[in-house]
């Protein structure tokens, strides 16, 4: 073996950090990644894991949000219920005397006044409708006789009204516009002024008053699911506001009653006639009685008789300046401007809702199952997760 042949350990150790500085420098980086797999098959099984999840639960995500949804519209029909007060001895006596002069004094005289008052309606008017040949006179003394009549209905509350601007006059090519919380609102506007008003048709002793009393005064009466009630309306609008000699036109464009706290979409018919629009906006004071009716739990007899046997309905009227569509201004936003004049003006809240909804809601014992569900699934879900 020649000397030459031996390498020392220097040598070694040089050669040896030459050979890998040169076979670090000579790697393909390809070759480091296969050693050490990415983070992204990781991540993107992840991904997919919580996509599942998301699309196991959307379901009960729709759910949250219909839940929401109806919460927000159905508050708009849920009567409030004022605060018991009776609660200790010392306010339960005050409040058992007050049950009996409501019931015991005042709701009989008002009985007594509201039956004069119809008494004294029907005992003229059917004479003066049938058999009075002066046709101007005949209408003066028809809507006269009618004012009366709702006169007697508010008189039967008690009712405290304060109007607000000035009445409204028959004027040709204007419509007058109203929030609507109850049928009594026709009553009160009614008392003050003969509107000939656009209402749905009810049956019973409404009915009746729609059938032969209201026309004098030019009331139209439709039924909202018939399709040619809502063209024959439609054509009987146009040929009202055209006549100088018509009494003023009065419409509640939400179409429903609505709690007077909100206010829901206007309806465009009447802001597609092509004439001014006077709004009225109208607030009740519920220190004595919530004069909103829920047609679905109550008749209007009934609603009347709750009146009736409170101490008093407490009212303003605000009869507002005349708007007209500006130009470029679609009937639309023409209507939602109308909309937040009388909101803002009553202090209540505009809601996105077509009143119509109330109609074609499923019932409150469906909406608790719906909404219990939805609990339990929400609740189960959490429950797998811990």
């Amino acid at each position: 073996m020649s000397v030459s042949s031996i390498s020392s350990p220097e040598k070694e150790v040089q050669d040896y950090g030459h050979t890998c500085s040169e076979t670090i420098l000579c790697r393909d980086p390809l070759e480091d990644l296969e050693a050490y797999p990415p983070a992204e098959p990781i991540i993107a099984e992840e991904t997919k894991l919580l996509l599942s999840n998301l699309l196991d639960i959307s379901p009960v995500l729709t759910e949250v949000a219909s839940a929401i949804i109806d919460d927000s519209f159905t508050r708009c029909f849920k009567s409030n219920p004022p605060e018991r007060w009776n609660w200790n001895l010392y306010l339960f006596p005050l409040w058992c005397l007050g049950v009996v002069v409501r019931y015991g004094i005042l709701f009989p005289v008002r009985v007594l006044l509201l039956t004069a008052g119809w008494v004294v309606f029907l005992t003229c008017f059917f004479p003066v409708h049938y058999c009075m040949q002066d046709h101007k006179l005949r209408r003066k003394l028809e809507r006269d006789l009618v004012v009366f009549l709702f006169g007697s209905f508010v008189a039967s509350w008690t009712a405290v009204i304060k109007y607000h601007g000035p009445r409204p006059s028959p004027r040709q090519k204007q419509v007058f516009v109203a929030n609507h919380t109850s049928m009594i609102d026709f009553y009160i506007l009614e008392q003050s002024t003969a509107f000939a008003c656009i209402m749905q048709k009810y049956p019973g002793w409404v009915g009746w008053l729609q059938t032969y009393a209201l026309p004098s005064v030019g009331c139209i009466s439709f039924n909202r699911t018939e399709a040619k009630d809502r063209h024959y309306v439609a054509k009987r609008l146009r040929e009202h506001v055209e006549d100088p000699e018509s009494n003023p036109l009065l419409i509640f464009p939400e179409g429903t009653c609505v709690n007077n706290e909100y206010v829901v979409m206007f309806k465009k018919g009447a802001f597609e006639l092509g004439c001014t629009v006077c709004p009225i906006a109208i607030k009740y004071n519920k220190i004595f009685v919530d004069a909103f009716w829920n047609s679905r739990k109550q008749s209007i007899t009934q609603h009347l008789i709750r009146l009736m046997t409170s101490w008093a309905v407490v009212c303003d009227v605000w009869y507002m300046e005349p708007q007209n569509i500006l130009p470029g201004e679609t009937s639309i936003e023409f209507a939602e401007r109308v909309r937040k004049l009388i909101a803002d003006r009553v202090g209540i809240k505009m809601v996105p809702w077509d009143g119509y909804l109330k109609y074609q809601r499923p019932s409150p014992k469906l909406k608790e199952k719906k909404q219990q569900e939805l609990a339990n699934a929400v609740f189960n879900k959490l429950e797998g997760k811990l």
